[in-house]
Order: structure tokens, then sequence, then C-alpha cells
């Protein structure tokens, strides 16, 4: 009968909708689970590819910042940005030479020209899509930091005597006339001068001249002998020297 039949239609269990939802529930947890696997994965990999060793490095001026690849083993399609800012500035500035290279080194130069100043640079990579965090430069004040060059030396003459030529290293700035400006512009320079009797000891260095003078002669010395000059520049205020200039030989007639 009819009754019979709504019974039994009654009767039976929702089987189906309880099964469903458990699939769901299983569904939802994989995808929550796959997620948090992809986010582990992703802090891996920006931590690994995080850029190592960032400093400063300036010679004459000349300021470039350097750093090495993170601990992982880098990619082909690694790619760097830079920015930089002056000390106690909020804003950092993007330099757009150096924005998404391949490279580990940044010029910086132009963007550090008020040597005075303390400044700061950061680098973070990308790879595979996945960014890296800053990694930060210590603070940076080129005038007090940069290594000078030593002087240009020319030996203009030699008889019984040797007359010198001294230059000093010029900066990568520029006067308005276009000539680069010379490192004495910036700091009191003081030239040394050493002279080495190839005759007794090619490694002994004898200092014979210490001062400002572009031009020195120096005297007494040995016809027939073969001497060699190097020479350095001294920063008195910062108790720093150069490294030794290329040598220059002569044979006295």
């Amino acid at each position: 009968s009819a009754s019979q039949e709504t019974k039994r239609a009654i009767a039976i269990p929702p089987i189906s909708i309880q099964r469903s939802v458990s699939v769901t529930n299983t569904l939802c947890y994989c995808s929550l689970l796959f997620a948090a696997m992809l986010v582990s994965e992703n802090r891996d990999l920006q931590d690994s590819i995080k850029p190592q060793k960032v400093e400063f490095h300036s010679l004459n001026l000349n300021s470039t910042l350097h750093w090495q690849p993170g601990r992982a083993r880098e990619a082909r399609d690694t790619v760097y940005f830079v920015q930089y800012k002056v000390y106690g500035e909020s804003t950092w500035q993007n330099k757009d030479d150096c924005w998404g290279i391949q490279n580990h080194v940044c010029d910086l130069t132009n963007e550090t020209s008020d040597i005075q100043e303390p400044y700061y640079g950061r680098v973070k990579a990308a790879s595979a899509g996945v960014y890296s965090n800053w990694s930060l430069s210590c603070r940076f004040t080129p005038w007090r930091e940069t290594m000078i060059g030593p002087p240009t030396v020319t030996v203009v003459h030699s008889n019984k005597s040797i007359i010198l030529k001294l230059q000093a290293p010029h900066s990568p700035y520029k006067r308005r006339r276009g000539s680069k400006i010379p490192m004495t512009n910036y700091y009191d320079l003081l030239y040394q001068v050493f002279i080495i009797n190839n005759l007794l000891d090619e490694q002994h260095k004898v200092l014979v001249y210490e001062g400002k003078d572009k031009v020195i002669k120096i005297e007494d010395l040995r016809p027939g002998v073969s001497y060699c000059v190097v020479a350095k520049t001294y920063v008195p205020m910062l108790d720093r020297s150069s490294a030794y200039s290329s040598r220059q030989c002569t044979v006295l007639q």
C-alpha cells in the first residue's frame, strides 16, 4: 500500500550525506596541509637565497656594494635588487642600474658623493618567483673608510741623482670643466718615497723623503748602480698609508 511505501522511504538512513561530509573534511585538511608545506618550503627558499656578507668596498672614493650568494647553490635565474639610504633617513632609494641583476657588485659611487655622510646599502635576492628578505650592510662613511691609492711616480731625469715627479690619485668626482678632482682636495696627504739599492737587497726599502712636494730630487747615489723607487700616500689624520706604487727603476750613469 501507499502508506507502507512511505514508511520504507522514511526509513532509509542518510549514508551518502555522511560520506560527502567526511570526504569534504579530508579534502580541506589535505589542502591546508599542502598550503602549509608550500609556505614552509618558501620560507626555507627565502632563507637559503638571502644574500650574505653585504659590505662596501671603496678605493679613492670609488665606492661599491659587494655581497655573496645565499647558502643555497645559486640558481641560474637568481637576481638581486639593491637599495641605499643616508643614515637617519626613513626612505630607501632603489638603485635602478642594480635592480634585477645577476652580478654580486653594485657601483654606488654617485649615490655616496656626499663623502662625510654615513650610508647603508641592502640587497635582496629572487629565485623561482620567491623573494628573500633584505640583507643590510654596516654603516659606511666614504671619507673615513675609503682606501687611498698610491701616487703615480715618474722618473723625469737621472744622472748622478734621481728626479721624481709625484701625482696624487684622483677621485671619481669631476670639476665643472670635466677634470677629475685629486684626492688632495679631500685629504691632507703626504708622500713617502722609498729607494731600493738592487746591488744590496732588492727587498730593503729606505725612506728618503716624506712631505707634500710633487717634484723631489734624490742625491748622493752611486753611479753604475741599479736603483728602484716606490712611493706611498699617507693620511696623518687617519694614520693610514696606501699600498706601494709600482717600482720605477733606473741605472745611474
